[in-house]
């Protein structure tokens, strides 16, 4: 088990060599192809592999520091910036100060034990680019995924917490049948893995097992038979670290060369959920964590180990890559995509639609159809997949079309209730969306030049106790608040970790405006648990009270509120809830990913999460982010106290209130916690 508790300020040298070394555990398996993740792992960061590596090392680094160079140094302390700096292979790339400080801090957390990063070191930070968000509910996301998977030539690899067998897996599932369709008639063979956490008895002494094929076909999941994918190997993880370590990582890498990351699991639900694609070296990062959390060796290999994405693109059998082809960014494949369908014209409508009721927004790049049909909605019972990003992000556009006598808000409360609350109405009084404000569930990016990332992580940790506070993702949100200057925005279905709290109080109190975006009643039974943190309400009636009158000023502390809504609806009701995770800071740098912001993200899950460097890309999430929901209008809670009140005083219906019921909460809770192990809570 990984070592969880301490913490250096200093990055030593040993991290150093770790860190410019060329070895990984990918790089292992691409010399032999049958190593298990895991073996290898301890072959390059076993205690004894450590010490023969801190001798070993010693002439890769000297040679890897020869080109190191980091640009504005600050008050930091220029030395452990510029360790810093020597930490990442940052290719063209040049990270910034503020980007510097938190993953300084970040890789400080793998003194004791670089298994906190679940990555190699060496692959920790990198560069690459983001093609394309989708902010928006399951459908939208998992359609992506399927075209993803659909493109792949050689392999697929997917991890979820939660796989349940409802119409978003049934996209994936259509998606796997396609893909096998496509290697028969190009006469290859695809690798198949899927690794989800369905909490089982078994796992007590077996973490790690493969699923058998009766399990894996069984209703409850309802993967494709294996006679049914004659052309794909696949092979189906069910990891749980016991008790408390939940997989609860969401992720997928295709063919080494592009990765989703994702807030959502497979199974339907009514939250806004948020995946970014990425491409670039920053996926053989994504590629090597995959491995790790395989664990075990594969059978057969991904057959990609010895094809990173640092080398230059491959060509596709349809001579189109698995994301945005064929043009210098998406969204202007985009448009040029439109002309296949339409004609383009100029002219719209007051509330930016189009003639035929399509967005016109111009950051949606659409345009109204006057001679040829627009393209059929791709959904899970009559799929329809794209080429490219360009392509899905043109067809994307259908769910948000207006039917005969709809406004654009009236559709946007379908694409809303889609598989869920089929019929449920929006409220009658919520703004229609002016120009420049559509809801915009795709949003491409350029993809010409990439930014600085890095993966701030944390591994599974399963004693029921708060001892595992000392790792990268813990590590770069703290000082992510501890660094910001001016401006920090918080996105999180949950808010109550203890370590969080008091750092944003600190955060206000020195100056910086803190914005929170919270759901309400997220998963409140499990919170009101000991231990757990407590429920949103409580936590927001701490945040406010415990502020000086002028630090309260700062603190921007919002329920989710729904674009067809005015009001916050509490998750119990299961109608409008918020599941992305994201944390942006000085509109510079973003982590996005996995990670809640509460008691069990913190100390128990394993995370993925990615950190970029980019000004523009902030700026892009923000903008959509506000345009995808109405939280910024209507969700904000009243100053003194933290609780949300409508103009007549009331507070938000079927809410549980600041103080919730000890008893009746305690039953709650150990309910959530059961359902939570068991793989069927809502996290």
């Amino acid at each position: 088990m990984t070592k969880h508790h301490e913490r250096s300020n200093l990055i030593s040298d040993r991290i150093i060599r770790l860190c410019a070394s060329n070895e990984s555990v990918s790089s292992l398996l691409a010399r032999d192809p049958n190593l298990a993740p895991g073996d290898a792992w301890d072959r390059l960061y076993g205690e004894r592999a450590l010490k023969v590596a801190d001798k070993d090392a010693q002439k890769n680094l000297d040679d890897y520091l020869n080109g190191s160079k980091v640009t504005e140094p600050e008050s930091f302390g220029e030395d452990e910036l510029e360790k810093a700096a020597r930490c990442g292979k940052w290719g063209p790339t040049r990270p910034s100060a503020l980007f510097l400080k938190i993953y300084h801090d970040a890789l400080c957390a793998l003194e004791e034990d670089p298994l906190r990063a679940m990555v190699s070191p060496s692959l920790m930070a990198s560069y690459g680019t983001v093609p394309l968000t989708i902010i928006s509910v399951m459908p939208d996301i998992v359609r992506h995924m399927s075209n993803v998977i659909v493109r792949a030539e050689r392999e697929v690899f997917l991890a979820t917490n939660y796989w349940q067998n409802s119409v978003a897996s049934k996209y994936i599932t259509n998606g796997i049948r396609e893909l096998d369709r496509r290697a028969g008639a190009r006469g290859v063979r695809i690798v198949l893995k899927i690794l989800y956490d369905r909490g089982s008895p078994r796992q007590l002494y077996e973490p790690h097992y493969l699923v058998s094929e009766k399990e894996f076909t069984g209703d409850k999941v309802n993967l494709p038979h294996p006679s049914e994918i004659p052309n794909i190997d696949m092979e189906v993880m069910n990891f749980h670290t016991p008790l408390m370590g939940t997989f609860h990582a969401k992720y997928m890498v295709v063919d080494r060369k592009i990765a989703v990351l994702q807030s959502n699991n497979i199974q339907d639900n009514d939250n806004l959920e948020m995946l970014i694609h990425l491409e670039g070296p920053i996926v053989d990062s994504l590629y090597d964590m995959a491995l790790i959390s395989w664990h075990k060796r594969m059978n057969p290999p991904l057959p990609s180990y010895d094809y990173p994405a640092a080398r230059k693109k491959h060509k596709a059998p349809d001579g189109a890559s698995n994301g945005a082809v064929n043009a210098s960014d998406p969204g202007e494949a985009a448009a040029e995509k439109d002309q296949r369908y339409a004609t383009r014209v100029s002219t719209q409508t007051a509330n930016g639609v189009d003639a035929r009721g399509l967005p016109s927004d111009p950051s949606t790049h659409g345009y109204c159809e006057t001679s040829v049909p627009f393209p059929p909605e791709h959904t899970a019972d009559d799929p329809h997949y794209d080429d490219d990003i360009a392509g899905e992000v043109s067809r994307s556009r259908v769910s948000l079309a207006p039917k005969s006598g709809e406004t654009h808000l009236q559709a946007v409360t379908r694409l809303l209730n889609h598989t869920v609350n089929e019929g449920l109405p929006g409220d009658l009084n919520a703004p229609e969306c002016p120009p420049g404000e559509l809801m915009t569930p795709h949003i491409p990016h350029q993809s010409r030049t990439p930014y600085p990332m890095a993966l701030v992580n944390r591994a599974p940790y399963g004693p029921p106790t708060h001892s595992s506070v000392s790792t990268p993702q813990n590590a770069a949100w703290l000082s992510a608040l501890q660094n910001a200057k001016h401006t920090v925005y918080i996105i999180s279905p949950t808010l109550n970790a203890s370590p969080l709290i008091p750092a944003i109080i600190a955060a206000c109190e020195r100056g910086v405006n803190v914005h929170c975006y919270v759901c309400l009643s997220y998963n409140d039974a499990g919170e009101l648990l000991p231990r757990q943190g407590g429920h949103n309400e409580k936590v927001s009636s701490h945040l406010h009270t415990s502020l000086s009158p002028a630090a309260r000023a700062r603190l921007h502390y919002h329920w989710y509120v729904a674009k067809d809504q005015t009001r916050p609806i509490a998750q119990s009701r299961r109608q409008r809830s918020s599941h992305v995770k994201l944390m942006m800071v000085d509109g510079a740098v973003a982590i996005q990913g996995n990670g809640n912001q509460d008691t069990q993200s913190w100390f128990h899950s394993q995370e993925v999460n990615v950190m970029i460097d980019s000004e523009a890309l902030c700026t892009e999430w923000l903008v959509a982010l506000k345009k995808n929901q109405n939280t910024e209008l209507f969700g904000r809670v009243g100053a003194e106290d933290g609780v949300w009140r409508d103009e007549e005083g009331r507070e938000v219906e079927g809410a549980i209130g600041v103080e919730a019921g000890r008893v009746g909460g305690l039953f709650k809770g150990v309910k959530a916690a059961v359902e939570r192990v068991r793989g069927t809570g809502g996290f």
